[in-house]
């Protein structure tokens, strides 16, 4: 089934490039059926990258889905021109009077900021409250997991002494848990960040549990035992080449930032980066909207 997306989004293109199943809001209406409403609050500087990432995974399951991207009011984007947020964005006072069956809150490169310093924290933390009433399940990507664990749960993030930058391996502490129906005993998944949770904090905390972690990586899935927060510390959404564009761009910048691990054949950035987390990332997805949207919201909302 399809994904809804504004009529002129650049991404269309490429979607239907790779034979991802979309349709524009003029064909959506002539439709009669219940649609998922998934609203992405786009955090990430190149915003077009991410909302392909994004929509491509939206787009494989039997679903039909409007997608909504949302920016900040209260931040002004360096790295996105005005008239690409000012066609395909809304912003948060929009959407207040609206309700949502999913919403996707992505990372931000803003790790080095306590949160309370970062301008649009007040803003994102007003969305946070409204989506406790008005969407029925929220999905928190790097940055953004960081931050609804520290608004709704109290839970900090401390720096690390490297950035944690590679494909790390990872395991499912209960396969039961419906966001790990499929998932292999062991699988792999990127991550690009500076800071980390504590895996033992989160353990003990009486409203968590932690899906999955890393021995290199530390935490990675965490699900509130209501099921209403996922957040997940890295990005499975990533491409094959994102973290070699992100270590060239570090080079470029004189960041001295290490060769990522486990990520190119043989250590050698010269050689291309093979994606060993895709079937995942696609599972994961799936099973979100299925098991966390599509099977718990109602079709009327009240």
């Amino acid at each position: 089934m399809p994904i809804n997306i504004p009529k002129d989004l650049p991404a269309a293109k490429k979607l239907k490039e790779e034979k991802i199943f979309v349709m524009d809001s003029d064909r959506a209406v002539s439709q009669d059926i219940r649609p998922l409403n998934i609203l992405i609050l786009n955090l990430m500087p190149e915003k077009e990258r991410t909302e392909l990432q994004l929509l491509r995974l939206l787009g494989n399951t039997p679903l039909q889905v409007n997608v909504t991207f949302m920016t900040m009011a209260s931040h002004q984007s360096k790295t996105t021109s005005k008239s690409h947020l000012d066609a395909f964005y809304v912003t948060f006072d929009e959407i207040r009077h609206r309700r949502f069956d999913g919403m996707i809150i992505t990372g931000a490169p803003i790790e080095h900021l306590d949160f309370e310093e970062v301008n649009y924290w007040s803003e994102l933390t007003e969305i946070f409250e409204w989506s406790d009433q008005n969407v029925t399940s929220l999905l928190n990507i790097c940055w953004g997991a960081q931050a609804a664990l520290y608004h709704f749960y109290g839970i900090g993030k401390r720096p690390l002494p490297q950035k944690c930058f590679g494909v790390y391996r990872h395991t499912i502490s209960d396969p039961t848990v419906r966001l790990a129906r499929g998932f292999n005993d062991l699988f792999v998944a990127p991550h690009s960040r500076y800071t980390e949770v504590d895996s033992e904090e989160i353990r003990n905390h009486p409203k968590l549990q932690l899906l999955s972690e890393s021995d290199e990586a530390g935490a990675f899935i965490i699900v509130s035992k209501d099921e209403r927060h996922i957040m997940i510390t890295g990005h499975l959404e990533y491409d094959a080449d994102t973290l070699a564009i992100e270590y060239r761009r570090d080079q470029n910048k004189g960041l001295g930032t290490a060769i990522p691990e486990h990520y190119f054949p043989d250590d050698d950035p010269e050689n291309i980066p093979l994606n060993t987390w895709r079937s995942h990332t696609f599972l994961l997805f799936s099973n979100w909207l299925n098991y966390y949207v599509y099977q718990e919201t109602p079709y009327v909302w009240e």
